[in-house]
């Protein structure tokens, strides 16, 4: 059995970028399908199995996309290597599937004519037939195929049974067995390009009976959506409906996954355990992941909307939309995507500078990347916001709280666009930049199964993290904050005498400044590792120091020791505070080596420190320390 699927043939997905090739995979893998890394670097893989009617199975890998096997980023080169099988790992592909958006074939076919060149099978999937059709384009499939010579199929990824020709297509070519001819292929230059793309047009000339027209509906929404003015104004809106539905829509599933873990840690506090083990339960595990898990339909709600953006076609308007102001500061556009990928996590949208092609943008997206507000500090955010900031709605209709963590994110806006004009000028002040050319696709309903998968999968990702590197930390934390016991006769809570609190206070003269105390120093450590750990970190120590476990009662401790000032200057640390662990370790693969990982932490540690001491001393002249 395990022999047979490894023997599967294996099917590689190649396209362009935005021509539905990851949506087709989706249709025809579901949720027979993992995502994991190539070896060695951090370009993403996804592999699916599927059985075709006539019983066969199959692997499906769906490569990043490309516009030519020059390969001229990260990403390129993964998707050149898998179609020549130059990956020592991979096997290399029994056919290529050469997905082409069927609205704008251009492109494509000067693609498809360099995965001929391969010398491997090929076979091309027309796919979005439905957009095509809707904008009046006719297309002759049998003369692409006879000009083309490789079969073609047509496919309508969203729709149920759009994908049954492409799988008998499938079996039929596997079934055909056909060899795989050698060939000596090589990059092709400027000159071998334009010869392709002259065939390629040549080849849409004859394939093509009809040309249709633009679709009408996103020439329309353009006018408005990308109005230089209007359309930034649309924008900013949009990030700030997104920012106030993060703190509101997710209020009732927080306040019910809150209750519930302050039922489980009741029921454990008054099992028959020694004090020892109830205190690790209670205090360690439970106060410690569940004050973090609560977080989750705030997470879930900011990738949903990030997805539904990608998803409707937005995300290239708003990079279009950004470029000058992002130029102005030393961005390329195309790092719009990136970093508003980071808002989520900063690691994928540190993957996803391989779109740039220019090594010098890639990396300064990278350096600045860790600056927006990402998913993990959402709980720090929230937990500060909801002690100290009055729930009330200002002007009449602008919630309060979400109107600060909106100006939280901003902050790590301004600080991103503030670097990058520093680092332009600092370490790459005589490089021209690149012109910015970006394709817009048409605007198209996303797939209700595609848009829940994904979010699925990155809430799974979140709560793996939570029973990791999550539980990991805050069972250190509770062992810090637990041992040694106090002696006999103290007077003190027991935490006061623990390693935490020794640690805490070793480290208060350089903190002190900022209005920080121990406690919060002892959180601030294992954040590194994860910056979720700082708020179950405080409550274990509150947990353990008489506070309750629940997020919401964590904040009303922290409410009653900490002044304002040292609030607010604990939010600006959060703005600029250094990146995760896991962060740094995919900054160091995708520059190979230390130099811009150590460049990265401590800017960002000395940027985090002037925000804070800055925000500290100004609030408490102002009253409020």
């Amino acid at each position: 059995m395990n022999a047979a699927v490894e023997l599967a043939p294996v099917v590689a997905l190649v396209g362009n970028p935005n021509c539905g090739k990851t949506a087709l995979f989706n249709a025809l893998t579901g949720s027979r399908q993992k995502v994991a890394n190539y070896p060695g670097v951090t370009v993403e893989k996804k592999v699916g199995r599927l059985t075709t009617p006539a019983g066969r199975s199959i692997e499906i890998v769906d490569l990043p996309g490309t516009y030519s096997l020059r390969a001229r980023s990260p990403d390129e080169e993964i998707t050149r290597d898998m179609v020549l099988g130059k990956l020592a790992t991979e096997r290399a592909p029994d056919l290529i599937v050469c997905v082409a958006d069927a609205s704008n074939l251009r492109l494509a076919l000067r693609l498809a004519l360099e995965l001929k060149q391969v010398g491997r099978p090929v076979m091309m999937s027309l796919n979005m037939m439905d957009i095509a059709r809707k904008r009046g384009i006719e297309i002759d499939s049998a003369a692409l195929e006879r000009e083309l010579g490789i079969p073609v199929v047509s496919s309508v990824a969203v729709r149920r049974g759009g994908t049954d020709a492409l799988l008998a297509a499938l079996d039929a070519r596997l079934a055909a067995n056909q060899a795989t001819i050698a060939s000596e292929w090589r990059a092709p230059d400027a000159t071998a390009l334009r010869g392709s793309q002259r065939e390629a047009d040549r080849v849409l000339r004859a394939a093509i009976r009809k040309a249709g027209h633009l679709d009408p509906g996103t020439a329309k929404a353009d006018a408005v959506l990308l109005h230089r003015v209007g359309g930034l104004v649309i924008l900013l809106a949009i990030l700030f409906v997104m920012f106030q539905a993060v703190f509101a829509w997710a209020s009732p599933l927080m306040e019910a996954i809150s209750e519930a873990f302050t039922w489980l840690g009741a029921l454990v506090g008054q099992a028959p355990l020694p004090g020892l083990v109830r205190s690790f339960l209670k205090d360690g595990v439970i106060a410690g992941v569940g004050s973090v898990i609560v977080f989750l339909p705030q997470i879930v709600i900011l990738f949903f909307f990030i997805l539904l953006l990608e998803d409707l076609g937005y995300m290239a308007r708003a990079a279009f939309l950004m470029d000058r102001i992002m130029g102005g500061a030393g961005l390329h556009g195309r790092a719009f995507i990136p970093l508003l990928s980071s808002f989520a996590c900063a690691i994928p949208g540190i993957m996803s500078t391989r779109v740039i092609d220019d090594r010098r943008d890639r990396l300064t997206t990278i350096l600045v990347a860790p600056l927006m507000t990402c998913s993990a500090r959402i709980p720090v955010y929230t937990l500060i916001i909801s002690a100290f900031i009055p729930d009330r709605e200002v002007w009449g209709f602008i919630g309060l709280q979400g109107l600060v963590m909106f100006g939280l994110y901003a902050a790590g806006i301004a600080g991103a666009l503030g670097v990058s004009f520093v680092a332009k000028r600092f370490f790459w002040r005589t490089t021209a930049g690149e012109p910015f050319m970006l394709e817009l696709p048409d605007y198209k309903v996303p797939q209700a199964r595609s848009l829940a998968f994904g979010v699925w999968t990155r809430a799974l990702a979140f709560l793996k993290r939570a029973g990791t590197t999550i539980l990991s930390m805050m069972i250190l934390i509770w062992a810090l904050a637990s041992f040694p016991q106090p002696p006999e006769g103290a007077t003190e809570p027991a935490i006061s005498y623990s390693l935490a609190a020794k640690i805490g206070r070793a480290i208060e003269p350089v903190t002190d400044p900022l209005g920080f105390n121990w406690q919060i120093n002892v959180a601030l450590i294992p954040g590194m590792a994860a910056r979720e750990v700082a708020v179950g970190a405080l409550g274990t120590i509150y947990a353990i120091d008489g506070g309750e476990e629940a997020a919401e009662k964590i904040g009303k401790v922290v409410a009653g020791q900490w002044s304002l000032a040292t609030a607010l200057a604990l939010l600006a640390w959060y703005v600029f505070a250094p990146q995760c662990a896991s962060t740094l370790a995919v900054i160091r693969r995708e520059t190979g080596g230390w130099k811009w990982v150590a460049v990265t932490f401590f800017y960002m540690l000395a940027l985090a420190y002037a925000a804070a001491l800055a925000t500290n001393q100004i609030a408490r002249a102002l009253g409020a320390g």
